[in-house]
């Protein structure tokens, strides 16, 4: 068990692995609005902003999607940000929709536990997400983990950035 993270005052333990920078990123099967499942394979060769909240449909969780889509259309195409979370595919597109967030990738696990334990974002006994963000190269190994440890704040926007924008420039990628 991971943890614990703090709920309105209550801790809840996470369950699942602890990941480490520096290890290859646990492979997923997602769905995505379109009801298709996607992997990891999916983003290889991008360097990808993964984001884990508990629902769209929450306000912090939703200021944090909408915080992730402005910048993911000022950041350079080879970075993709998959936010992902138990709603609902349809859910996710509705929100997205309302929104007019076109620059993220929503990405639901809702049909298993499995991703929420390999990331170790699940919540014991709430079934839900944790708010986390992982950064995960072009090949697949995770350069950065930041784990929020309590579920009615924000990440820390600019420290995921920095380390996204880091990772670019070490790879050689033109910014923009």
């Amino acid at each position: 068990m991971l943890g614990p993270i703090n709920i309105k005052g209550r801790e809840i333990a996470l369950v699942g692995n602890i990941l480490k920078t520096g290890q290859k990123a646990p492979d997923f099967k997602l769905t995505n609005v379109n009801m298709n499942d996607v992997s990891l394979n999916h983003y290889k060769g991008h360097i990808i902003i993964l984001a884990t909240v508990p629902s769209l449909d929450t306000p912090t969780c939703s200021l944090e999607a909408r915080y992730f889509n402005l910048q993911a259309a000022l950041l350079n195409s080879k970075i993709k940000v998959l936010v992902v979370s138990k709603d609902l595919p349809f859910a996710q597109a509705k929100w997205c929709m309302a929104k007019s967030a076109d620059n993220i990738i929503t990405l639901s696990a809702y049909k298993n536990t499995t991703f929420a334990k390999d990331y170790g974002v699940l919540l014991e006994h709430l079934e839900l997400l944790a708010r986390a963000v992982f950064i995960i190269d072009e090949e697949g190994i995770v350069r950065y983990i930041q784990y929020v440890k309590d579920l009615a704040t924000e990440p820390d926007y600019d420290s995921v950035l920095q380390a996204a924008k880091k990772l670019l420039k070490e790879k050689r990628y033109e910014i923009k």
